[in-house]
């Protein structure tokens, strides 16, 4: 019998600070082996002076202050946490890479680039993941790219981003959980967006083995 969760891309609100955050979004719920965080973690955007850039600094801060934290149980952090991590993680990185708006080039390379792809929000998830003790369920499990079921978002099916695919939808666990990973999978495939169900992500699911009796 195996212990079974699923999280959609829905946008989820329950605020866990008094500050009100427009564009980002938590939950955070208790289990009898582990802590349970769904987020939608605000967008990057394209330009600082729209304080995009600012925003998701902050939120990235904050997040990696709460992955620290000491816990008696362990974490399962899921969601559209609005990065993709690794070149891996998207159909064309040439492309996001160099991805623009209307022509505009963010002064610091490291911002420049696809909303999600920039290096500087990589490398802070990097850091996220290392210090909070933290494996990406998925990529625990799948080590090669596959560009069929391998992301989660879609761009426009018409114009420049067609086909072209991040993978932006993550189960990321505690490293105390690596060893109870039976499956991660993302639930839609192809440039037809097979399984999406309408909406640009698709169904994220992770599957765990039940706690064994002298475990956390």
């Amino acid at each position: 019998m195996f212990q079974y969760i699923c999280i959609h891309s829905y946008h989820l609100y329950f605020l866990v600070a008094c500050k009100h955050e427009p564009d980002g979004r938590v939950i955070l719920a208790e289990f009898e082996s582990f802590h349970l965080l769904n987020t939608y973690a605000p967008n990057n955007g394209w330009k600082e002076e729209e304080n995009s850039f600012q925003r998701r600094r902050k939120w990235d801060k904050r997040i990696l202050e709460f992955v620290v934290q000491s816990s008696d149980k362990p974490l399962i952090w899921c969601g559209d946490l609005n990065v993709s991590h690794q070149e891996i993680d998207v159909s064309h990185p040439d492309f996001f890479s160099s991805a623009k708006l209307n022509g505009y080039i963010p002064p610091n390379k490291e911002d420049r680039g696809q909303p999600g792809f920039t290096l500087a929000e990589r490398k802070r998830f990097s850091t996220i993941l290392s210090e909070g003790k933290l494996i990406d369920g998925y990529r625990f499990l799948h080590k090669e790219t596959d560009m069929e079921c391998g992301f989660s978002w879609s761009g426009n099916p018409i114009g420049k981003y067609r086909g072209k695919r991040m993978r932006i939808d993550y189960f990321i666990a505690s490293e105390k959980l690596k060893d109870r990973i039976v499956a991660c999978e993302m639930h839609g495939k192809g440039i037809e967006l097979q399984g999406f169900f309408g909406s640009d992500h698709c169904p994220v699911s992770l599957e765990l083995s039940p706690p064994s009796t002298n475990s956390n």
